[in-house]
Order: structure tokens, then sequence, then C-alpha cells
């Protein structure tokens, strides 16, 4: 629950920025999104505004790394988790360098909106039982987040963006630096989201076939299953995560990569 609350907290002030800055400001972006490449020149300067997006992004996606592997509950997907802050700081580092700061504020702001949603439901998830009582209203809250992380999952890499930066970038800028190495990290991005997008399809084959009642995390270990009998006592991580990787809040204090 802390480690959710958290990321609730950020993900809601970021965007939020974000959406400040998309819709409170003059940036066209959102609604033209070729206009990221509109009057591109090397070394252009960048927006105290835009600047402090990238501050407030890099310091998070930094600090993830470290959190990722040390402090955060270790789930089935933290080894793709921890690639894809790695990839998100490289993106965030390089678009700063070279000036593709416009694009970056659009993908941050349409990458963070899932992330608020996924966090939100988690958190009702946590909140339902408690007290030794079933709370109605978090339930619902919990099944609508769902819905609506499920729906919006493909709107951050869709046309909007991938065809901004593939299609858009050449017709503004023929000649542009590092087109390849910038839409390959994209990419690897969209890859990423195709492997999460798994998890979501799991989640409704599961309830579509019976055998979960309820919103829950899949990408979770299953504290109960590890308990049955013939099983080995504590979680039953995978043979390659067995040494050295440790759950935390709670769990397994002691956890070193």
């Amino acid at each position: 629950m802390p480690e959710s609350a958290w990321k609730l907290f950020f993900y809601s002030v970021s965007w939020s920025y974000g959406a400040y800055l998309l819709f409170g400001t003059d940036y066209p972006f959102f609604h033209d999104p070729p206009s990221v490449f509109y009057g591109w020149q090397r070394g252009m300067e960048v927006p105290g505004d835009i600047a402090l997006a990238y501050l407030l992004q890099g310091s998070f996606y930094g600090h993830s790394l470290y959190a990722t592997a040390y402090m955060d509950t270790w789930r089935k997907d933290s080894l793709v988790m921890l690639l894809h802050h790695v990839v998100t700081l490289t993106l965030l580092a390089s678009s700063y360098a070279f000036r593709y700061h416009n694009v970056g504020v659009l993908v941050l702001f349409l990458h963070d909106v899932n992330d608020v949603q996924l966090e939100f439901t988690k958190l009702n998830v946590y909140f339902k039982h408690r007290g030794g009582a079933f709370h109605r209203l978090n339930d619902l809250l919990a099944n609508a987040g769902c819905l609506a992380f499920s729906v919006s999952w493909w709107v951050w890499d869709g046309p909007l963006i991938l065809n901004t930066t593939c299609h858009s970038s050449l017709q503004s800028v023929p000649n542009i630096p590092f087109y390849f190495f910038f839409n390959a990290l994209l990419l690897v991005l969209t890859l990423m989201n195709i492997y999460w997008f798994l998890y979501i399809v799991l989640f409704v084959a599961k309830v579509l076939l019976g055998q979960m009642q309820e919103v829950n995390d899949v990408r979770e270990y299953d504290l109960e299953e590890s308990r049955k009998p013939g099983k080995e006592p504590g979680i039953q991580l995978p043979r390659a995560l067995k040494e050295g990787l440790h759950l935390k809040n709670g769990l397994v204090k002691d956890k070193r990569l």
C-alpha cells in the first residue's frame, strides 16, 4: 500500500503538470502532434517550464531504479520494470540533450495517465478488505479503475506518438539527427507495453474462466499458493531469481542483487 500510495501521488502530480503544459499554456503539442518538431534547431533553448518537467521525471526514474531493486515488492515483471526505467532515463537524458523535449512532454503526459489509473486501482484493491470488513465502495472503484486502465493502455504508444516520431519528424526535419536511435528506444517501450498487455489479457481470462472473483494484481506472487502442502515455504520465485532477490514490504527484509 505505501508503494502504490507514493506512486499515485507522484504520477498524479506529474500528469497534472503535463496537463497544465499541454492545455494551460500556448504549446499546441496535444492538438497538433507534428508541431513538436516545428522550428527544431540544434542547441535551441529549452523553456523553463519544460525543463522543470524533465527534472521532475528524471529524478523520479533515477530513484525508481534503486526503489525497484531494493525497496518495492519484487514481482514477476520486476526485471522488465528495471529495463523500462533504464530506457526511460536514456530517452529523457537524450531527448533533453538533443532538444527533442517537446515530444518528450507529450509522451510523458500520455504515459503517466495509465500509471495514475493503475496505482489508484491497486490502492482500492488493498483498501477493500480492512478492519475485518469488506468495503463495497473500494471494490466498485477498483473495478472501474481496472476497466479504465485496460481501455486506455494503448493510447500513449499508438498513432499519436509513433506516427509523429517516425513520419512527421522527417517531414519537419528531413535530416533529423539520431532518428533511428530514438525510434528504436520508443519501439522497445512499445514491446514492453505489449508484454504488460499480456498480463491484462491474463487477468481478463482468469475472470472469464472463474479463476478470479475480484480485481487483483496478477504480477504479484501468490502467497497462498506457495504455502500449499508439497510446496517450499515462502514465496515461490522462479529458480533464476531465488538467489539474492528477496521481497520487501514486510515479507523479507534482506533484499540485495
